[in-house]
């Protein structure tokens, strides 16, 4: 008799999708906002492909350390404001001290740290982590598992491991352009 029970993905290659759902999600919005202001299409981020990364990163970092405080939206607002302004703060630092570029400068904006982080943004961070942790997350999870339902694990697995391999080539090749 055949084992009817279905293979999903581990809970790190679901972690490894979420990545690269929000990661172009964050680079979409970019770029529509990009659109909007300047009126037409720039390249967004630090890859070639169309991926943010620090949109991926901060969607896991809310999935797995935040979604906790669902039900606690100040602690949320906090917690995420002061933690995501300083992953922030740390990106622009690394990427500033690797190569010597800003992909954002808020010098401009009231209470700003060195151009790196602002007022305005840390309070949009804890906004969109009430936002993400309670609407975002929860209906993708939910639309993300009725689709993987349908597609075999194989298949599955060969897409994430295609992405990843993938993002590892354009990461690599974006450090030399940018060095």
């Amino acid at each position: 008799m055949k084992n009817s029970k279905k293979v999903k993905l581990s809970r790190n290659q679901t972690l490894i999708m979420y990545f690269f759902i929000f990661a172009f999600i964050g680079w979409l919005m970019e770029t529509l906002y990009a659109i909007y202001n300047l009126g037409y299409f720039t390249k967004r981020g630090f890859l070639y492909g169309p991926i943010c990364p620090i949109y991926g990163f901060g969607a896991l970092l809310l999935i797995l350390f935040f979604a906790k405080y669902r039900k606690h939206n100040l602690k949320l607002f906090i917690y995420s404001a002061i933690v995501f302004s300083a992953f922030e703060y740390v990106v622009s630092y690394c990427l500033d001290a690797l190569f010597s570029m800003h992909w954002w400068d808020y010098t401009n904006d009231f209470f700003n740290l060195n151009g790196r982080i602002s007022i305005f943004y840390s309070f949009a961070w804890g906004i969109i982590a009430i936002i993400f942790i309670n609407h975002v997350y929860p209906f993708f999870k939910k639309k993300i598992n009725v689709i993987l339902s349908k597609i075999p694990y194989s298949l599955q697995a060969a897409i994430l491991y295609l992405l990843c391999s993938v993002w590892a080539l354009d990461t690599v090749f974006s450090f030399i352009r940018y060095l």
